[in-house]
């Protein structure tokens, strides 16, 4: 074993450690912002598409990436029912549920740890490196990621935009 597999090996249990934090700081009681929303459904609905334009000939990547769009949306339309939402002075703030979106997030980005773990093996050995979308499984973590994240994003629009009419209505 080499000094470089020996650093990635212990530099990587703190890389994750390191989203992780960063992850659950994300998903405690925030402001909701308009333009955030719009972001994140421009954000996972490009994800999602781009992806879908690297795999329409591929069936098996396609129906991965329809699967997990679709678990996502499930997912995201199950979150924003057990989100906290508040109508206060200061303004409008909302409370993700945190293990869900924690693990959502977390999903993509063991998948992508696990790509660049193979991509690092197969240095030197004169092999093709497999691209992000040939494998059915990355499709299955970008749609669930995608979908869960997009779902939530026009959710809260939604929300924010009822919240906008009852204002006008008086």
């Amino acid at each position: 074993m080499n000094i470089t597999t020996l650093a990635l090996l212990l530099l990587t249990p703190i890389l994750v450690w390191r989203i992780y934090a960063r992850l659950k700081a994300q998903m405690a009681r925030q402001r909701s912002i308009m333009s955030r929303h719009y972001t994140g459904i421009l954000v996972f609905g490009a994800m999602i598409l781009v992806s879908l334009s690297e795999v329409l000939a591929r069936p098996m990547e396609l129906g991965a990436l329809a699967a997990g769009t679709a678990l996502g949306v499930f997912w995201g339309h199950f979150g924003l029912r057990r989100t906290k939402y508040e109508d206060t002075q200061e303004g409008y703030f909302f409370t993700p549920p945190m293990r869900l979106g924690i693990v959502m997030a977390m999903i993509l980005v063991a998948r992508v740890l696990y790509i660049g773990v193979e991509l690092y093996t197969l240095q030197g050995s004169g092999a093709t490196a497999p691209r992000f979308t040939d494998s059915p499984l990355s499709m299955l973590c970008v749609g669930l990621t995608g979908g869960y994240f997009l779902a939530f994003s026009v959710g809260l629009l939604l929300w924010r935009r009822k919240l906008r009419r009852a204002i006008e209505q008086g």
